[in-house]
């Protein structure tokens, strides 16, 4: 992990990384790379050429990797989709050929060694901490007119926040944007979660942390009720368990993420829950059902409505959900590594409605 930016080059089998002088020396003690280079040994020799580096970072950049390329008889380079367009223009402007590429970029990042998977079920441990202390707080809670209380005052989603991000601090972990979410909130998927919550309704506690000791995530969701839930949110506990269950019977080797993702489609389905667009918002299941973890909390594959075909040491979430206005949300995560026969899941966290 570098604090500035930096230029990766991997060429006829040889990988350089290409740093400013602050990066160097840790480069060279951490990285796994062929080759470290000073950028500031392009920037001599672009100037040695006689040439005068622009003031425009953009242009500037284009002209130290045109440094490279004519060190190394390069003609063009290919990106990554995410690569910027004001950077490919520039090297396109200065005759270099710029060609973008689908899918992973690295694709060794896809498949997990077995080092790599005992990281991520590191990292899943301290997010299974963090949401059986967000649960035991508002276990503890007071319920005072329908809101949960603590210490005599409304326990808000901030709180309970609070806690998961204090947990995950104190295990070496950065949680971004935990959410918990209840009532109206848990409607929308990726809502935060704000504000007092709601004795009887469902909270949603999804918890998707970085270990940084390793840099990899955890991400893990379950969703509580304290008190009482209606007869609908149990039905949507059960349907939602279900179809992750299914789910992860489906998870193998040479499987297509579409027919694990229409599995659930389908299991929704037939339990009575539809999907479709009311009142002009869409309620029901309306997000893939799972998506690739590792250093970053989404990434390859996809369990979803892309054709990726799940293989072996693929470690992916699974996380279907329903959301009903009036309701509420439900869903259910864990995260799971594809073996040839079938899948393991690397959570051992429980899963418990009512609290």
């Amino acid at each position: 992990m570098a604090g500035d930016p930096f230029l990766y080059l991997s060429d006829d089998g040889k990988s350089s990384l290409f740093l400013s002088d602050l990066e160097v020396d840790r480069a060279k003690q951490q990285s796994q790379v062929d080759e470290v280079v000073r950028t500031a040994e392009l920037k001599e020799a672009f100037e040695n050429s006689g040439a005068t580096l622009s003031e425009d970072a953009t242009q500037r950049t284009a002209q130290l990797i045109g440094v490279v390329a004519k060190e190394r008889g390069l003609s063009g380079f290919e990106v990554p989709a995410s690569f910027p367009v004001s950077l490919a223009d520039a090297l396109r402007g200065n005759g270099l050929g710029v060609t973008w590429v689908s899918g992973p970029f690295v694709p060794e990042r896809v498949v997990k060694t077995p080092d790599e998977i005992a990281s991520i079920r590191r990292a899943i441990e301290h997010t299974e901490a963090a949401i059986t202390a967000a649960i035991e707080q508002l276990r503890a809670a007071d319920v005072r007119d329908g809101v949960l209380h603590e210490n005599g005052a409304p326990l808000t989603a901030e709180a309970v926040r609070f806690t998961i991000n204090r947990e995950l601090l104190d295990r070496g972990c950065v949680g971004y944007d935990s959410i918990v979410a209840g009532g109206e909130h848990a409607v929308d998927p990726h809502d935060r979660g704000s504000g007092p919550l709601d004795t009887d309704r469902p909270i949603i506690l999804d918890v998707f942390p970085r270990d940084l000791a390793s840099r990899f995530h955890g991400d893990m969701t379950r969703t509580v009720v304290k008190g009482r839930a209606s007869d609908e949110v149990k039905r949507m506990f059960d349907a939602v368990k279900a179809a992750k269950d299914g789910a992860e019977a489906a998870l193998c080797d040479g499987v297509d993420g579409w027919d694990v993702h229409a599995g659930v489609v389908k299991t929704f389905e037939d339990a009575g829950f539809v999907t479709e667009k009311r009142d002009g918002r869409m309620v029901g299941f309306f997000h893939g059902t799972g998506h690739g973890l590792g250093l970053d909390v989404h990434e390859a594959p996809r369990l979803g409505k892309a054709h990726d075909i799940m293989r072996a040491g693929h470690v992916v979430t699974v996380e279907p959900g329903l959301y009903y206005p009036g309701v509420g949300g439900m869903r259910l995560e864990d995260d799971v590594v594809i073996t040839k026969d079938g899948c393991e899941n690397l959570c051992t966290l429980g899963y418990e409605l009512e609290i």
